[in-house]
């Protein structure tokens, strides 16, 4: 089967991806938006027409760039609310916050992430990267299913990484307690689980209207890396010495693009459970490949593995009582 493409350039800037779709009357929520990929992505819907939600962890950054993205694109219909991941009761609060805006989601953009964090805990003792990144966008997107479901046809966009081919889950030790801690470990293993919950999210929806895909966005440098030790962005080829970032690296704008796509595409109507990049359906990953940025390891899309991830994850919510 030939893969899905836009008929955009991979590096197609999120606007261009929407200059001729009106999204007046939908709703989006994007998680993460007060920075990065994800103001580029709330510009990109605003200025379409849509009306979006922007849980944030910093409400007061949030303002700033909602006020900010309001009067670039002249649609005013954005709102900010309080989310932090890391808290179970936090996305409980924000999901009901939600819901109360908007009965009616069209798309659920669950960018919002951290990476390469020292060793820590959530505040409900799941390891840091695992507990934000997926157990928290994981019980958000369950929460705000009833409003997906009623705005059917609606599309969930789960933000992965390439970092996924660093780890499969650690299905015996998730939370690294008794296996020696390694950041880049944590951190791929958060990004398999995301795409891995949108294969099962799209299974187990895909019949009532509401499709998931997996999005890795590309290299881009961010706030993402700020847990990174100082130096190890230049000796990873990611930054040059002058502080340039990798010409192989996109533009947060250019970044935003495949998340917009996915969320927004005619091309992907009905259509759930990929692994997206560079504005496409990416495929297996090739070992010997002359790009070797581009390509999946089968672990991030296996069914079975899907299932048992859902079940663990319900498990580990269930457990406090969240």
């Amino acid at each position: 089967m030939t893969p899905i493409k836009s008929p955009l350039a991979p590096r197609a800037d999120a606007a261009d991806l929407l200059k001729d779709t009106d999204l007046t009357g939908q709703t989006a929520v994007v998680t993460g938006a007060a920075s990065g990929l994800g103001v580029e992505t709330v510009r990109a819907l605003l200025g379409a027409g849509a009306r979006v939600i922007m849980p944030v962890r910093d409400t007061a950054r949030g303002e700033e760039v909602a006020r900010d993205l309001a009067q670039a694109t002249g649609n005013s219909d954005v709102h900010v609310l309080h989310l932090d991941l890391s808290s179970l009761a936090s996305v409980r609060q924000a999901a009901s916050e939600i819901l109360a805006l908007a009965p009616q989601i069209r798309m659920l953009i669950n960018n919002a992430g951290v990476m390469a964090t020292p060793q820590g805990q959530t505040a409900d003792g799941f390891e840091t990267q695992f507990g934000t990144n997926h157990l928290g966008h994981f019980q958000l997107t369950r929460l705000l299913m009833p409003a997906l479901l009623a705005a059917a046809p609606a599309r969930v966009v789960a933000l992965s990484s390439s970092a996924h081919r660093l780890s499969d889950i650690h299905w015996d030790d998730p939370n690294f307690q008794a296996t020696p801690y390694d950041p880049w470990q944590a951190y791929g293993q958060s990004k398999t689980a995301n795409a891995l919950f949108a294969v099962e999210l799209n299974r187990r929806y895909a019949d009532q209207g509401v499709t998931a895909n997996a999005v890795h966005p590309g290299g881009i440098m961010t706030g993402l890396q700020k847990h990174m030790p100082e130096g190890e962005a230049q000796r990873r080829g990611w930054i040059d010495e002058n502080g340039m970032p990798n010409p192989a690296f996109k533009t947060p704008t250019q970044g935003a693009g495949t998340s917009v796509w996915a969320a927004t595409a005619p091309e992907l109507d009905c259509v759930g459970g990929l692994f997206l990049e560079d504005l496409q359906q990416s495929t297996p990953l090739d070992e010997a490949s002359p790009n070797p940025l581009f390509g999946y390891k089968p672990h991030a899309l296996d069914a079975d593995s899907a299932r048992r991830l859902w079940t663990l994850s319900e498990d580990l919510i269930d457990q406090t009582g969240k």
